[in-house]
Parts: C-alpha cells; structure tokens; sequence
C-alpha cells in the first residue's frame, strides 16, 4: 500500500506541473495533499512496530 502511495505521490506532481488552470491545479493539489496525508499515516502507523521473525 505504501509503494502504490508513493507512486500516485509522484503522478500528481506530475500533473500538477503539467495542470492547465487554477481549478485544475487546486483539484491536483487536494488530492496530492490526501495521499500525502495517507502515507504519513501509514509511516505513523509502521513507527515502533518490530518484526519478529520465528524461532528455527
């Protein structure tokens, strides 16, 4: 889930740089700031947790 956020991350910067107008530009921009908002949740989320592997 974190990889597929970082990707659509990068794509709406893309756009955002490539955006025609104002309205397109600010609709980019709010859904740049929600999936930048999600993956810090999910990197907040990932903070403490330890992997425990099995014994052998």
């Amino acid at each position: 889930m974190t990889y597929e956020l970082e990707i659509q991350i990068e794509e709406l910067r893309a756009e955002l740089r490539n955006a025609v107008d104002r309205a397109e530009r600010r609709q980019i921009q709010a859904e740049l700031d929600i999936a930048q908002a999600l993956l810090a949740e999910k990197e907040v989320s990932f903070d403490g947790f330890i992997l425990i592997e099995p014994p052998d």
